[in-house]
């Protein structure tokens, strides 16, 4: 199968995801998280990590699925994707209001439909869908931002744009690795997609602690 990372890397790059956030080569390392800051809200922290792990868990076995022509277990997956996004967004609504969370639900929805579309055509090796499904995640990723920094105020829209790209850019790594059979370079993709949740997860929830302190306890 025809590889189409090199031009997937090219997107994400020119969306202006962080140079380590560019899908790593099948003899690169790792991305490594950064030391997380002692929370200011455990709980919270914890169960975000928990929520943003479950996501990339249900896409992997989607496009595991995928890979195997397993519809059965891709449905299953799908709709494991689906519940969590559910999951997420009650987490959002919990401390903005059920708008808040609808809206939340229908970013990620987009979100999804991405990661599937580019899962989908990966696997087909259909190179403008590919590209199209890329621009979808990348746009996706700014109305994310978007909606998280005008919530929060400690959540400077750039730098989340930034974390989403990156996150976008794991998924195109993973699924074409996946989709090749090389499965060393995607046990390294997905080492640093599952550190890359944890980032994203614990900026969420030491910027909610800091606008709501006291519901955070």
């Amino acid at each position: 199968m025809k590889s189409l990372l090199i031009p997937i890397a090219v997107a994400f790059a020119l969306a202006g995801a962080p140079a380590e956030a560019s899908p790593p080569p099948a003899h690169g390392h790792a991305v490594a998280a950064a030391p997380a800051a002692t929370p200011k809200a455990p709980k919270l922290q914890a169960d975000l990590r928990a929520l943003w792990h479950g996501h990339v868990v249900q896409t992997r076995a989607y496009a595991l699925a995928v890979h195997a022509n397993k519809p059965t277990a891709a449905s299953q997956a799908a709709a494991g994707v689906v519940a969590n996004a559910k999951a997420l967004s009650a987490a959002v609504a919990s401390f903005y209001g059920p708008a808040a969370g609808t809206r939340m639900l229908e970013l990620l929805a987009g979100h999804w439909g991405g990661v599937k579309a580019l899962t989908d055509a990966q696997r087909k090796a259909d190179t403008a869908g590919v590209q199209q499904a890329t621009a979808g995640l990348v746009a996706n990723a700014g109305q994310i931002a978007t909606f998280l920094a005008g919530a929060n105020p400690h959540l400077p829209e750039d730098a989340v744009r930034g974390l989403l790209v990156a996150h976008g850019a794991h998924h195109a790594a993973q699924v074409q690795q996946l989709m090749a059979g090389d499965t060393a370079g995607e046990a390294k993709t997905w080492k640093a997609m599952q550190a890359h949740m944890d980032v994203i997860a614990d900026a969420l929830a030491g910027a909610i602690a800091r606008q709501f302190p006291a519901k955070v306890g």
